[in-house]
């Protein structure tokens, strides 16, 4: 566990610090709520005839008016979006800084098996997801109580817990490419994150290009789906469950066998 407790010694400061903008940024748009409601039927109609705007956000589905619906487009951009990033930060340096770092060397070289490596660097990066994510539910849960609203706690739930899969299955993918990289990688972790998000946007504009929703893990966090029907859309979930495993294997197999530098 000595890997796992220097991982988590190592990324402390950067947990802190993303965690703290999102939890932020998240208690803002709750606690804005207020002053917005008495506005928010005329923008909520406005918003849902927008056309492919609205569509691209889930607007044309859900009244934005009402505290789940400005929840699940305002806050779940934040949380999503964020969340993503970070995740897929967490990710892509996770293997590679150790070669960038030089510090591989080192770490090879004291009786642990590469296995063990990527084992503990994985189980570092899951508890930073979860810690980041446990903060911003009790932020939100605060907030929502100083403004007097009480959301559907099933509903909210199934939302967070989507956006917590959606960042491991992130982190995943990310850390399945971080073993075939030897420098940091830090572009392409966040072009990763940024494709994903971006996917999702793209399919929800048009019904011919709706199977990319089975590429991002976005797919299933679509808050208009969730509040209307209160489950994630278990088809594309299953797909990124595949991912998040494939990502996984990736980095085992990979860093098991790779020549580091």
């Amino acid at each position: 566990m000595v890997i796992l407790r220097h991982e988590l010694k190592q990324g402390r400061n950067a947990l802190i610090i993303w965690t703290a903008v999102i939890a932020g940024m998240l208690s803002i748009c709750i606690l804005i709520y207020p002053e917005m409601k008495s506005q928010m039927d005329e923008i909520s109609g406005m918003l849902s005839e927008m056309g492919s705007f609205s569509a691209a956000f889930g607007m044309d589905k859900i009244n934005f008016g009402e505290f789940m619906g400005f929840f699940g487009v305002e806050c779940g951009n934040v949380l999503g979006l964020g969340g993503a990033f970070f995740a897929a930060l967490l990710g892509i340096l996770s293997l590679a800084k150790e070669e960038k770092e030089q510090t591989a060397e080192f770490l090879l070289t004291h009786p642990i098996s590469r296995k063990t490596v990527v084992a503990q660097k994985l189980g570092a990066m899951m508890v930073q997801i979860v810690l980041l994510n446990i903060v911003s539910a009790v932020v939100v849960a605060l907030s929502a109580f100083m403004v007097g609203e009480t959301p559907e706690v099933k509903t909210m739930a199934i939302l967070l817990l989507a956006y917590l899969i959606m960042q491991v299955e992130t982190a995943a993918v990310c850390f399945g490419i971080s073993a075939f990289l030897n420098r940091g990688g830090l572009g392409i972790g966040l072009g990763i994150a940024a494709l994903f998000y971006f996917l999702n946007i793209v399919a929800n504009l048009t019904e011919n290009v709706k199977f990319l929703k089975y590429i991002t893990p976005f797919g299933y966090t679509e808050s208009s789906y969730i509040i209307v029907n209160g489950s994630m859309e278990v088809r594309y979930l299953a797909v990124g469950l595949v991912l998040t495993a494939a990502g996984i294997w990736a980095a085992f197999w990979k860093y098991g066998k790779k020549d580091i530098r």
